[in-house]
């Protein structure tokens, strides 16, 4: 995991970043470039820093190991992508994903609240202690976000929770209305734009949409946009650690739904008109649109890696269950009926008549189909939802815990 702090340089500072970032950027990119002129498999770059700094007197004026590092982490990415982890590197470009290392990483606390990093080429920059710092970590990776804040992040192991053994499982449902779903009858839901946020974004549009493209105006209006939204994405990750902290804390086996995210907020494919070349019927775009935003919003992906890093650390188990009908399915008899999902909240079964909250029916399954993939039955399969079972090293005695919650 990275510890993320915010980065408060000098106005005399910020071009020494700027140019930071500029540099990686570009012998990044260049690298790239030979990579692709030469071999699209390759995994080592195919570019000479030193040639490249002899010849070019700004490049030179940098700092040596941040663009040395840029070299490192494309070969890495690159060895990667030919591992099948990971994609091709992709180009990097002006202020988008703006950043470098610092290799050899010098930190001074200066206080309880602040600490100072020392940057290659400046004077020691101060950053906000708002979490403690790593016991141990490597390198610092020097970040510019779209609202205009600079962070340091360490890469460090992630810390166990401080917890006890409960004997506790349960199941969990991510959804758009409530955000998580416990098998214990929990609706949560995150943090999303205030009121006031969402009128100041509207106005903050409509002003952009009268500004000249490229102008300084457009520019400071855009950076407005972008930090009442990363204000609200610090109070929704703020949230998911809090809560998947106390999940963490409170169960000893997590069941979850193994969800392609990523598939899921896919726009849709256009419909050609077969009697008008040329022309494409309505395919649902706009509602599909709203259905993505609303699912990013939640922070799927998000709850789902802390989870099971989290859990990693403290001897929890993390199961990932096929996530297939868990909504159509009735928790009490079984039975598989699409009209049994009335709406969005409400689930009521047309073979048993039960009735339910239907983020809570669907999360009872996702316990069940977990506890089923960890203690299957003597010479059967591991049970329905084994497909996607996939789960967290199990601490020691796990199985009997299951066993006997089963019995």
């Amino acid at each position: 995991m990275t510890h993320r702090y915010r980065l408060y340089p000098s106005p005399a500072q910020l071009p020494v970043l700027r140019s930071h970032c500029g540099h990686a950027r570009w012998v990044w990119n260049e690298a790239l470039r030979a990579v692709k002129a030469h071999a699209s498999d390759a995994t080592v770059p195919f570019f000479d820093l030193t040639k490249a700094r002899r010849e070019t007197d700004w490049l030179a004026a940098g700092s040596s190991s941040v663009q040395q590092q840029a070299l490192r982490d494309l070969t890495r990415a690159l060895a990667n992508a030919k591992a099948g982890t990971h994609r091709f590197p992709r180009w990097r470009r002006k202020g988008e994903d703006e950043g470098f290392c610092v290799r050899d990483v010098t930190v001074a606390i200066v206080n309880r609240r602040w600490a100072e990093l020392t940057v290659p080429k400046a004077r020691p920059m101060r950053f906000r202690l708002s979490r403690p710092l790593p016991e141990a970590y490597g390198m610092a990776r020097v970040t510019l976000d779209s609202a205009g804040w600079w962070h340091v992040s360490f890469a460090a192991p992630q810390p166990p929770v401080d917890r006890e053994p409960t004997g506790a499982v349960v199941g969990i449902d991510r959804g758009v209305a409530s955000t998580i779903a416990t098998s214990d009858g929990s609706l949560l839901r995150a943090p999303k734009l205030r009121p006031r946020e969402r009128r100041r974004i509207e106005r903050l549009q409509q002003q952009l949409a009268r500004q000249h493209k490229g102008s300084r105006r457009r520019g400071r209006t855009k950076a407005a946009i972008a930090r009442t939204h990363a204000h609200a994405l610090r109070r929704r990750n703020d949230w998911i650690e809090r809560r998947t902290t106390e999940v963490v804390r409170a169960y000893d086996v997590i069941a979850v739904e193994d969800l392609e995210v990523k598939s899921m907020v896919r726009a849709p494919r256009p419909k050609p008109d077969p009697e008008r070349e040329g022309s494409f019927l309505p395919n649902g775009r706009r509602a599909k649109a709203r259905l993505n935003r609303a699912i990013l919003d939640q922070g799927w992906g998000r709850i789902l890696r802390r989870l099971e890093d989290k859990a990693g650390a403290s001897g929890v188990v993390v199961v990932r269950v096929d996530p297939a009908y868990t909504s159509q399915t009735c928790a009490r008899c079984g039975h598989v009926a699409k009209e049994s999902r009335e709406s969005q909240a409400a689930f009521s079964c047309v073979a048993c008549g039960r009735k339910r909250h239907a983020d809570l029916n669907a999360a009872a399954n996702i316990l069940a189909r977990g506890i089923a993939s960890l203690a299957p039955t003597p010479g059967h399969g591991a049970g329905p939802g084994d497909r996607a079972a996939r789960r967290s090293p199990a601490p020691a005695g796990s199985e009997n815990l299951l066993v006997a919650r089963v019995a």
